[in-house]
């Protein structure tokens, strides 16, 4: 497992749009308003009816219920059936956007993402100056629900793609399978898949006073019950229909399936807009049998948890037996620091996006003499500094004559130390890139480790000048 930096800009939208209609469960009109969102702040929620206009992050951590669609909550404010925005977001690339809401409740449209699709095409779609990080699959991680049977997993794949397989039990209707193997084809192929429900499960909503919005324009209603007249009548008010029959392929009149497997498609859309709440692309193929909200959102937070502690621990993998890419004396060629206050040894990997490095921290450093006597630790702010350096080489290999050239620190933010360093310790240090490298300045994310373990991160701003 691992965290990459790839050469993919993050995207966003390029203007406002918005879209009105009706909750599913709430019946309320609701307007619907996708906007432009900066690099690095995800996809998120704005209630623009309530006193300021909280904001929810699409976030796994702030599910609270799945029953009925994925609902989240986060200090009491409330959005419910989240999945098919989402879905939409995901399955047009975008990485940044705010959905704002004048309720909880997205409205439900044809049941499927296919009109949010059309209005974020129409709002556009545009790259910022900022790489995409992805989560790379390398081993197996599953989760199931041993009540229901129902199992969700991630293997090794080159891309993000999804396989869902349902199966109710019931022969209305039957086994399917479908398979999403490029996110590009999701408008073409999975966008407008609709809900579905039973016949059974609508009669017991009804009763309970949801579904307010539902019409037979919304929802696939499978009939895996005979209808009794008193049923029929229910469903005629409900629907607001003055006559209800049941097509020869098990399904509630005045809707045709888009698809044979159109169950599984939806399926498939609603675990892609599930796994947005991991908030980081996957790349890797995702297996569901029988999903549902509860597993999806089971596994999309251990899939959250699995990757803050990837990021923490992601030790870069370099042998640090052999040769390196720059020694200290072609460092020196390119960094203006000299002893005892360079403080790297080696360059190990130099891209366009990031870089690593190593210090072997011995008990001739200078700042031992005092920091601590009898104690001997490693100021944080020098390992911040030699992070500073590694990045360093990073945006002075941007220039032909490195060697005419100051590194000046800009800003500091997010500063973290998590183990001390001591001597005799091999300090190995990571900078990725946030944003392109522009008119000389680096915003990047920095990792110190030692001993296999993260001891410092700092997100790190720098800019080269020349030197008159």
């Amino acid at each position: 497992m691992g965290i990459v930096n790839t050469d993919i800009k993050q995207k966003t939208i390029q203007e406002e749009v918005s879209l009105t209609g009706v909750g599913l469960h709430t019946g309320k009109n609701v307007t619907l308003t996708f906007k432009s969102a900066p690099a690095n702040s995800g996809l998120s929620f704005k209630r623009i009816d309530l006193e300021g206009e909280p904001v929810i992050e699409a976030n796994a951590h702030y599910v609270t219920n799945t029953q009925r669609g994925t609902c989240l909550e986060k200090n009491g404010v409330i959005i419910q059936t989240s999945e098919h925005v989402l879905a939409a977001l995901v399955g047009m690339d975008i990485d940044n956007a705010v959905i704002e809401l004048n309720a909880s409740e997205p409205p439900i449209m044809d049941g499927s993402s296919k009109f949010f699709v059309k209005a974020l095409e129409k709002a556009g779609i545009v790259e910022l100056d900022a790489f995409r990080e992805e989560f790379v699959v390398t081993d197996i991680v599953s989760y199931t629900d041993e009540e229901s049977g129902s199992e969700i997993l991630v293997m090794p794949a080159k891309e993000y793609q999804i396989t869902t397989m349902v199966d109710f039990g019931t022969k209305v209707l039957g086994t399917q399978n479908a398979t999403l193997n490029h996110i590009s084809d999701f408008k073409k192929d999975i966008s407008n898949s609709r809900t579905f429900s039973f016949l059974h499960e609508i009669e017991m909503l009804l009763e309970n006073g949801l579904i307010k919005g539902g019409d037979l324009n919304n929802a696939i209603v499978y009939v895996d019950k005979p209808l009794s007249p008193k049923t029929m009548d229910k469903l005629r008010v409900a629907f607001k229909k003055d006559n209800i029959a049941v097509k020869p392929n098990g399904i509630l009149d005045n809707l045709t399936l888009h698809y044979p497997n159109e169950a599984a498609r939806h399926k498939l859309l609603d675990v892609l807009g599930d796994l947005a709440l991991v908030g980081t692309r996957i790349r890797g193929k995702v297996i569901a049998n029988k999903p549902g909200h509860f597993v999806n959102t089971q596994f999309a937070k251990k899939l959250s948890k699995l990757i803050k502690n990837e990021r923490r621990n992601n030790v870069p993998n370099i042998d640090l037996n052999q040769p390196p890419l720059m020694d200290v004396t072609q460092i020196m060629a390119m960094l203006p620091h000299r002893q005892p206050f360079l403080l790297i040894d080696k360059v190990f990997e130099l891209t366009d996006n990031y870089v690593t490095a190593s210090k072997n921290v011995t008990m001739n450093e200078e700042f031992f003499k005092g920091h601590f006597p009898g104690a001997p630790v490693m100021p944080g702010v020098l390992i911040v500094e030699a992070m500073a350096q590694t990045g360093g080489i990073l945006v002075l290999n941007t220039v032909p004559d490195p060697e005419n050239y100051l590194t000046f620190f800009m800003k500091m933010d997010n500063v973290k130390f998590k183990q001390k360093v001591m001597p005799g310790d091999t300090l190995i240090f990571k900078c990725s890139l946030i944003t392109p490298i522009r008119r000389g300045i680096c915003h990047m994310q920095g990792y110190a480790y030692a001993n296999g373990k993260l001891c410092a991160e700092a997100e790190l701003m720098a800019q080269i000048t020349k030197v008159k």
